[in-house]
């Protein structure tokens, strides 16, 4: 679907899904390889993301995974801010988003030079996240989990895991209008309190949330979903994750968050083009 993003006064206008790469400033990512060490670090791959074609990075200061630790908003902040402002300066046209769920470390970020808002939670964990957002006037990505992410892989259960979801984001969206959030981009969250069989059935029903009317983002990116049944590992999840990125294409998902932005372009190039066959 073709959508537009007010990033703080700059339009982001799409007419075919976009690439969001992920750029971890933590010391813990599940997966090795996106982890970085340093400013110079960051900086090099923030480049090397925006030539390969990646339309919004997605900066995020403490992992989230099942059982990471849980650091203070000051330090999630401190890892953050300096390269946020580092991107902006220079690449200034860059499109950023922050990947937390606290309104303190959001409002920094976007005071840094962030565009926009990623939050896994959709405000569940941290009630001033809806009116800092509204307030700062950015896009905001709002994601299902199940729990926190301490113990949503404790036994997830769900009726109907896509109709939940959907009454889940259709309560959501109401409250993020009520609170004045004009631009709003939905995570169905796979791996976010989903056990395999709710990952396989939620991807293969996605489609069913382009009844919102918004822009959908798939987050699959080397996750245990493509990994751990092709036992292997996140480092050699990448055939997997192409193959999962073109069946959210067809499910209707209008960005891709990925660790490997060049191959999701391709992905994507190719399933325009099978489009117009």
């Amino acid at each position: 679907m073709n959508f537009q993003l007010n990033c703080k006064g700059r339009l982001l206008a799409a007419t075919q899904p976009l690439v969001m790469g992920i750029l971890n400033v933590t010391p813990d990512s599940f997966y090795t390889k996106g982890r970085e060490n340093n400013p110079g670090d960051h900086l090099l791959k923030a480049g090397k993301m925006l030539e390969e074609g990646a339309a919004i990075l997605d900066i995020g200061g403490m992992s989230t995974r099942p059982g990471a630790q849980v650091i203070s908003a000051a330090e999630e902040t401190d890892r953050v801010v300096p390269v946020i402002a580092l991107i902006r300066q220079h690449f200034p046209e860059a499109f950023i988003s922050i990947d937390t769920y606290r309104a303190a470390v959001a409002r920094a970020a976007v005071e840094a030079g962030a565009d926009m808002i990623n939050d896994i939670s959709a405000g569940k964990l941290d009630p001033e996240m809806l009116s800092a957002v509204a307030a700062m006037r950015v896009p905001y990505i709002l994601m299902h989990m199940q729990g926190t992410p301490a113990d949503m892989q404790h036994a997830p259960v769900y009726n109907d895991v896509t109709a939940d979801i959907l009454d889940f984001f259709l309560g959501k969206i109401q409250q993020c209008r009520e609170a004045g959030i004009a631009d709003i981009i939905l995570d169905p969250g796979f791996g976010f309190g989903k056990t395999q069989a709710h990952n396989y059935q939620l991807l293969k029903g996605m489609h069913i949330f382009s009844i919102t009317g918004l822009p959908l983002l798939a987050g699959l990116s080397r996750k245990s979903m493509v990994y751990r049944l092709l036992e292997s590992s996140a480092e050699a999840a990448l055939n997997g994750t192409t193959a999962l990125h073109m069946l959210a294409l067809q499910q209707g998902a209008s960005l891709l968050r990925v660790h490997d932005v060049k191959e999701a372009v391709e992905c994507i190039k190719l399933y325009r083009f099978y489009q117009t066959i």
